[in-house]
């Protein structure tokens, strides 16, 4: 009897004890994700990539010490966002990888929620927005079930945020509109506000968006925010007053987007792009067309590092693919034949997609390509507009105005004889812009028997032969 009640109190003990440590598990929502994501969000928004990297290394040690898992995956995709941050897409797709086993070892819904936003967010700046809707989407499923917290509260507005933007996208805009406004009702930051602003100049509605613009241009002077959302609030402002006309206002604010963008050095970020591409379409619209074409310049860099990442991404997908297939076929050497069809069939669709993919590229290519020269063809139109007036008011500028544009001819002119002077150089230019003696005669007010000399001391000085033509001569320099 004595040993049945000792067997008897030892399970009432053991099952107290296991119950204890259930109930008490360790939380590490306060002492670990809260602190690690707050710090993390405050040193990459503000540039300083080393000091997140470095953070991100204490922590994972930290997790690794007491074997959270969750914690290790958060580190991870903090990393992995440094590098989307950067543009460095295929490091921060290895380490979404990485991330993935041990976000699937967390029992913690936030940690999912995190982990697929953040890897749907990866996939929107490719370009690939039904992928980042499919993961947007498994987001807001785990971040429902997560514990009330700041950190859900932040999150949840912020992936009805993203696949607002995503539907938007995609063409879906009553979808897109619902999603937005659902992160304003569940956190009321400025920069939610400054999403749905940007959904609704997206969508030519310029007089709802003026509502969101003038409330987000009043909260900033009050309310701080970290430099990467100021640059994205000051890109909607300007895109706002530069759908406006207000193009003195746009210009201020886009150039506080793009100072504050290099400033955190998210120079090969998707978001400089729409900055460069704005800023290019203001100058053309206030005719500076220098600056328009140094613009589209900028942003066709960025679009063709974001090609190169998307075919990247897509190599390495599809690699991916086939060593699964390979693992598949190895697993089931009796089904060789099966696999083997499947595999080709699936890699034939594979191929397709990515053939079409790059004739779309190749397409959006060219066409900012010739964008691009027709811009150049009207700055170099404008240019010669500018010398042709410089040199009818006989200005004195004309003749380094004309340099810039001509500098070969310069150059070809001093080879031929190095002591030529600027003023027998003026004359040479005015006579490349195929200006008749008289009209010389009218413009620097001297005599026509003045330039008749002139051409006769310059035929001497240039070497041209008594039956050439002068201005032939002049042409076939350059």
């Amino acid at each position: 009897m004595k040993k049945r009640m000792t067997r008897i109190f030892r399970v009432i003990a053991t099952l107290f004890i296991v119950g204890a440590c259930h109930q008490h598990s360790p939380d590490h929502t306060e002492d670990f994700d809260a602190p690690l994501i707050t710090k993390n969000r405050e040193l990459a928004f503000s540039g300083q990539y080393d000091a997140a990297i470095h953070l991100n290394l204490e922590y994972f040690k930290m997790a690794k010490k007491e074997n959270y898992e969750g914690g290790e995956g958060l580190c991870y995709i903090n990393i992995a966002n440094i590098n989307l941050f950067a543009g460095d897409y295929e490091k921060a797709r290895l380490f979404f990888k990485k991330a993935a086993p041990k976000i699937d070892l967390s029992k913690d819904p936030y940690h999912k929620a995190k982990f697929y936003y953040d890897y749907g967010r990866y996939y929107a700046q490719l370009r690939q927005y039904d992928n980042a809707l499919v993961y947007s989407n498994k987001a807001l499923g785990y971040i429902k079930e997560a514990k009330d917290s700041e950190l859900k509260k932040r999150l949840y507005a912020q992936i009805y945020g993203s696949s607002g933007t995503y539907y938007a996208f995609k063409g879906w805009k009553g979808t897109a509109e619902k999603n937005l406004l659902k992160s304003i009702t569940i956190n009321n930051t400025i920069y939610n506000n400054s999403m749905v602003a940007q959904f609704y100049l997206l969508t030519h509605q310029l007089n709802a968006a003026e509502k969101y613009v003038l409330k987000i241009e009043d909260r900033m002077r009050h309310e701080r925010t970290s430099n990467v959302e100021s640059a994205w609030i000051y890109y909607t402002i300007g895109y706002y007053y530069n759908e406006k006309g207000q193009y003195d206002l746009a210009e201020m604010y886009l150039k506080k987007a793009l100072e504050l963008n290099i400033k955190t050095r998210r120079i090969n970020s998707p978001y400089v792009r729409n900055i460069y591409e704005a800023l290019a379409t203001l100058y053309q619209k206030k005719n500076n067309y220098d600056k328009a074409y140094y613009y589209l310049n900028k942003f066709n860099r960025e679009e063709e590092i974001l090609e190169y990442a998307r075919m990247q991404t897509l190599n390495k997908a599809t690699e991916d693919f086939e060593m699964k297939m390979k693992q598949e076929s190895d697993k089931r050497r009796n089904n060789f034949w099966i696999t083997g069809i499947l595999s080709l069939i699936t890699l034939s669709a594979a191929g397709i997609y990515v053939r079409n993919i790059i004739k779309k590229l190749q397409l959006r290519k060219e066409i900012l390509k010739n964008e691009a020269e027709e811009l150049k063809s009207t700055v170099k139109t404008k240019k010669q507009q500018e010398i042709l007036e410089l040199a009818k008011n006989n200005d004195s500028t004309f003749l380094l105005k004309f340099k810039e544009l001509y500098p070969d001819f310069i150059r070809k002119l001093l080879e031929i004889n190095p002591d030529l002077e600027n003023s027998e150089l003026a004359f040479c230019a005015m006579l490349k812009l195929h200006f008749s003696s008289k009209e010389i005669a009218d413009y620097t007010f001297v005599q026509h028997k003045s330039i008749q000399q002139k051409k006769y001391r310059i035929r001497k000085r240039l070497n041209i032969p008594k039956e050439d033509d002068i201005y032939e001569f002049i042409d076939d320099l350059v």
